[in-house]
């Protein structure tokens, strides 16, 4: 336990071989339960998740020898599929039991890595676990900066603690140039759709959720691709939650990450675009009322009516010879309105939601 509330770690794995044994190893005493989630990998990830499971099991010195058939190397067979689908725990994976504090649970097909998220996060609901922190498989976060993350939600600062690489320049250093680009565009996207306005670095893995917030988000409907963490921070603003955007180094090693950057990129902002529209409508139009939802909708409609007229009258100039000024004038009049009521929206979002979030420096 850390500081009197139990801690379950869900680390998601994917050919990890060589990577993920040293993150369970390594793990600090104090968390309660490691759910491992192998996400079909190909290679011996799931052998060493068992090995490593049982190297931390003797070093806590548990009690588990009991507990398995050493014959078949500690492995259960397979339970049957008994209830709905993929948006169930046991639907979705086989839950072997526990090794020591080791929870190693196989996916049924790939789901990637939102959905080994998802799963761990429906294991960590079903044990009752007061907070549960994500550490990649691939060894890239460092364990001994955890507790960065789980004092906010001990101390009732916040709901949700994420990793923030992107503070500090010596903590940003090490990260590819494409990665940062990437992740620099995809960080003002998440500002706007999930109103967490001082929120940096939302690619960010590493992290941790109290039991609340985790009952509260619908974890059954979380998006499983790799924008889980930005669609996760919309359902948090939705549901009033506080977040806490801590300052945490990177480490890169050898891993080689599977992520093609432009299917990512283009999937989640389509993502987030639709998470913004849900967002105004269940916050600010159905469990409550605030007009910026208004401001919205009239400056984007307003915004992109101009445009249009703009279109139009260098078509007009061009290919009619109509005059130009007037009807120019009137589209750029009109450009600048929907531009002040969209930054009017914003100036609103951001009031409404800046007690919500909390930046904690090193």
């Amino acid at each position: 336990m850390y500081r009197e509330h139990t801690v379950g770690v869900v680390i998601p794995a994917y050919n990890e071989e060589g990577f993920v044994g040293s993150v369970i190893r390594e793990m600090p005493d104090y968390v309660d339960r490691m759910y491992l989630i192998d996400d079909c990998s190909t290679d011996g990830t799931w052998e060493e998740i068992y090995e490593a499971a049982r190297d931390d099991a003797s070093k806590i010195e548990l009690e588990y020898e009991g507990r398995l058939d050493e014959s078949s190397d500690g492995r259960t067979e397979p339970k049957p599929v008994t209830d709905g689908g993929t948006n169930t725990l046991r639907g979705r994976a086989v839950v072997e039991e526990p090794i020591g504090r080791v929870v190693p649970i196989q996916h049924r097909e790939n789901l990637g890595a939102g959905g080994a998220i998802k799963t761990g996060y429906l294991a960590a609901l079903e044990d009752d676990v007061d907070i549960v922190p994500t550490v990649d498989g691939d060894g890239q976060m460092d364990l001994k900066q955890l507790p960065k993350l789980l004092d906010p939600i001990v101390d009732e600062k916040a709901d949700y603690a994420k990793g923030n690489r992107l503070l500090y320049e010596e903590y940003r250093s090490e990260m590819p140039a494409f990665r940062f680009f990437g992740n620099s565009i995809l960080t003002f996207l998440t500002k706007i759709a999930s109103g967490y306005w001082k929120t940096m670095d939302p690619q960010n893995g590493y992290t941790a959720i109290s039991h609340t917030a985790l009952e509260a988000i619908g974890v059954e409907n979380m998006y499983e691709y790799y924008g889980y963490c930005n669609d996760l921070l919309v359902k948090l603003n939705a549901k009033g939650m506080g977040v806490a955007d801590v300052a945490i180094p990177a480490v890169y090693g050898d891993e080689e990450s599977s992520i093609n950057y432009i299917t990512y990129i283009r999937k989640v902002s389509l993502m987030l675009l639709r998470d913004f529209l849900w967002r105004l409508k269940v916050k600010y139009l159905v469990l409550d009322f605030h007009p910026l939802a208004l401001f919205y909708l009239f400056g984007a409609v307003i915004g992109s009516i101009s445009l249009l007229g703009g279109v139009w009258s260098l078509y007009a100039n061009v290919a009619l010879d109509e005059p130009l000024f007037v009807r120019a004038s009137a589209s750029l009049l009109l450009f600048s309105v929907g531009t002040a009521l969209i930054m009017l929206a914003m100036v609103f979002d951001m009031k409404e939601n800046e007690y919500k979030e909390h930046q904690i420096r090193a």
